[in-house]
């Protein structure tokens, strides 16, 4: 009771501020108002600063003109700075509120209101976006050096880079649009092309008509994007490569609401470290939360501790998760092969990424990897940047295995 205190004081102090931060700013924001939004946000319980966001611009503003205000001063104290989990007392590992899918949440505050501090730059969050400000300019010759660099190392193992080139490299993986597969909704959408009657639409037409059903209203099942679950190794044999994975698992966690683990000893949950819009903070909270990070590899059992606290709950069935992992297991695969197997009934399709495959001599003799090998749908290298495309586009193309066929079949290359 009294740390829950503590929490609670804490998160009416960032409230108080924020409201007092806003009068500076020129937004009259009284006592009332800012009472107001504290009992809104103990009333709606936010799970997400988006949410907050619109708590805050329902019940603190009276004018139009104040928006802009409002989303810069927000920026400061929530987006990347202040994690509102952590001033409730939430914990990192707590399993996640919400299992729905993510196309059938509600659109985040950037893409209903516009970040006007999120869209100078082009990140796997804001795939395909490109600047409207060059206007047919010369291309910078910093800009032309970059990109001679990142062809140089497009096929260059992570492994083998320098930190310089890491530095390069992680900047470009923020840069890959990150998109997921489709999946046909449950609900019916009114479209040209469907094949389904909607009977009270085309009665509602008619009454153009004289009651004549002239004009036939069609819908057909909409198409949502599917979860995505990424689960990085991130022990001491994927040190080289677990660093740029993070980058990877933040573009995928900010554009697709993905979520993300990874796992040495044990599985930590990193969705809530890499939403942080902040990247410095986002990866050092991420790192701060597995204490495990480049020790033994325990497979298994990190596979199981997902599926006991979180697949079996929703957030696997139907998802694309993509592991990355070397195979490398210092307990027995027993386990390795009973997770994989439960896993591969839950989920839509399982890639995995072994940057060890990438050299010509490998065969999957390594234990785990062996073990794994039969209920894997797609198995890739992911060793380098060219590699990592190839990671995206098994994300983009996953497609629902057939139940016909034997699982040894089921591995691509």
């Amino acid at each position: 009771m009294g740390g829950r205190g503590v929490a609670d004081d804490l998160f009416t102090g960032i409230v108080s501020g924020f409201g007092q931060l806003l009068h500076s700013a020129g937004v009259p924001v009284t006592p009332e108002r800012s009472v107001r939004f504290a009992r809104a946000i103990g009333a709606a319980q936010p799970q997400t600063v988006d949410e907050v966001y619109w708590l805050g611009r329902t019940t603190l503003l009276t004018d139009h003109g104040q928006i802009e205000i409002y989303d810069r001063v927000f920026s400061q104290i929530f987006r990347g700075i202040v994690d509102l989990a952590d001033s409730r007392g939430q914990s990192q590992h707590a399993a996640p509120p919400d299992s729905a899918p993510a196309g059938e949440r509600s659109p985040n505050a950037q893409e209903r209101a516009g970040d006007p501090g999120g869209s100078s730059k082009v990140t796997s969050a804001t795939p395909g976006e490109s600047s409207d400000d060059s206007d047919g300019e010369e291309e910078d010759p910093q800009v032309l050096a970059a990109v001679s660099e990142s062809e140089r190392l497009a096929d260059r193992d992570f492994a083998a880079c320098t930190e310089e080139e890491l530095a390069l490299i992680r900047r470009l993986v923020d840069q890959l649009p990150v998109v997921p597969p489709p999946r046909v909704g449950r609900r019916l959408r009114r479209h040209a092309s469907g094949r389904r009657l909607d009977v009270r639409g085309t009665l509602r037409r008619s009454h153009r008509t004289g009651g004549d059903p002239v004009d036939m209203v069609m819908r057909k099942q909409a198409e949502r994007p599917r979860r995505v679950v990424l689960i990085a190794d991130v022990s001491g044999s994927m040190e080289p490569y677990a660093r740029v994975y993070l980058h990877l698992m933040r573009g995928a966690v900010q554009a697709l609401r993905a979520e993300a683990f990874v796992f040495a000893t044990r599985l930590t949950r990193l969705t809530r470290a890499l939403a942080l819009t902040h990247p410095d903070v986002a990866y050092r909270k991420a790192v701060d939360a597995a204490p495990d990070w480049s020790g033994g590899t325990r497979i298994g059992r990190a596979l199981a501790s997902f599926l006991d606290e979180y697949g079996r709950r929703g957030m696997a069935r139907g998802a694309v998760i993509v592991i990355v992992s070397d195979g490398w297991e210092i307990d027995g695969v027993d386990m390795v092969a009973t997770s994989m197997q439960r896993m591969s009934r839950l989920a839509h399709h399982v890639i995995w990424v072994n940057p060890r495959k990438a050299a010509e001599s490998y065969e999957p003799l390594v234990g785990g990897m062996a073990a794994a090998l039969p209920f894997i749908d797609t198995f890739i290298s992911g060793h380098s940047l060219r590699a990592l495309e190839e990671v995206m586009e098994a994300i983009r193309n996953a497609r629902e295995r057939s139940p016909a066929k034997a699982p040894a079949a089921r591995v691509s290359a």
